[in-house]
């Protein structure tokens, strides 16, 4: 495993960030879960990421049970706060201060941790002043609760008024957790640029574009049985944009392009990412610890610039590439 800084700090995280969106107490059962987690420390991984609205605070509860009894100041764990938590009531959603002071607590608790390496803005919150939000975070950070904050899908313009406050306020952020793949660029143009030149990361979620990339699902054909595209709690909804056969059948073009590089499409899918240099980390999912142990493998690999430009060719018509996609709600979500 190899290791980079996140942002313009001190910290370093793993490449490959182990992540249980739509998995830990939602797709797969807590030991399952827990066996994976393990398969992540012994790959090396260090960097662990969740958030207090993953299967409503049930993924923190299980992440923490598998984190028990690692030596701390070995990882790096990341969590979120934004989406509808517990009841759901009309406070326990949005980044007000309210909500952001009782989520770190939850947080902390069921993570069995004194403080989160990183603590993200899981969207924007068009309902609370930013200067709220921020002044917020700056305080959770001097009571030592968080170490460094970052932000989850922003767009350009966000980030640099968050920046900016969060300088006056006396810390910054580091990162940006936004989708990045093969198949969805939209960062690149604006977001990235931005990020640049303000010290800040990606953290990419989804750079197999929901599993699409590894070349399971076929143009024509139905989705293989326990895929995400046929998860009813979830899953499915959030791959049925990459499923058109035109894209399904671009993705099939990379198979030759993986097999000459020694690599799984998966693993070229994650390598793929990294080779920007504004990724500090790629998160990946699993179900099984079989999948950890073949996907950390893309850690440390180099796409020569004729390989990119294959994989561009190949995939580069069908990837989304509008700025504008990067959006938060409209209103706060209920």
């Amino acid at each position: 495993m190899e290791f980079r800084y996140l942002g313009n700090s001190g910290l370093k995280i793993s490449e490959i960030t182990y992540g249980n969106w739509l998995t830990h107490g939602s797709q797969v059962e807590n030991d399952v879960a827990a066996r994976c987690v393990r398969a992540a420390l012994d790959a090396g991984i260090t960097s662990f990421d969740t958030a207090d609205a993953y299967a409503n605070t049930a993924a923190e509860v299980v992440l923490g049970d598998a984190l028990k009894g690692e030596r701390r100041a070995s990882l790096e764990i990341f969590t979120k706060v934004y989406w509808p938590t517990g009841p759901k009531g009309h406070n326990d959603v949005g980044l007000s201060r309210k909500h952001i002071m009782e989520s770190i607590d939850g947080s902390l608790m069921r993570l069995q941790t004194d403080y989160v390496d990183l603590y993200q803005a899981h969207r924007y919150d068009v309902e609370t002043p930013l200067e709220e939000t921020m002044q917020a975070f700056a305080d959770i950070v001097r009571a030592g609760k968080a170490l460094y904050i970052g932000v989850s899908e922003w767009d350009a313009d966000q980030l640099r008024a968050g920046a900016a406050l969060a300088k006056d306020l006396g810390f910054q952020l580091i990162s940006n957790q936004p989708q990045y793949s093969m198949l969805w660029r939209v960062i690149e143009d604006t977001v990235v640029p931005t990020s640049e030149e303000l010290g800040i990361s990606q953290i990419v979620w989804s750079p197999v574009a929901q599993g699409v990339l590894t070349g399971k699902y076929k143009a024509g054909a139905p989705a293989p049985e326990g895929s995400r595209a046929r998860d009813e709690k979830g899953g499915a909804t959030t791959v049925t944009g990459f499923m058109r056969d035109e894209v399904l059948t671009a993705v099939a073009k990379l198979e030759p392009i993986a097999t000459e590089q020694g690599l799984t499409m998966a693993q070229l899918a994650l390598a793929w990412v990294l080779q920007n240099p504004n990724v500090a980390s790629a998160i990946m999912g699993a179900s099984r610890p079989e999948q950890v142990v073949d996907n950390v493998r893309a850690s440390g690999v180099t796409l020569d610039a004729d390989v990119l430009a294959r994989i561009d060719e190949a995939v580069g018509g069908v990837a989304e590439r509008d700025p504008a996609q990067t959006v938060s709600p409209a209103a706060r979500p209920v």
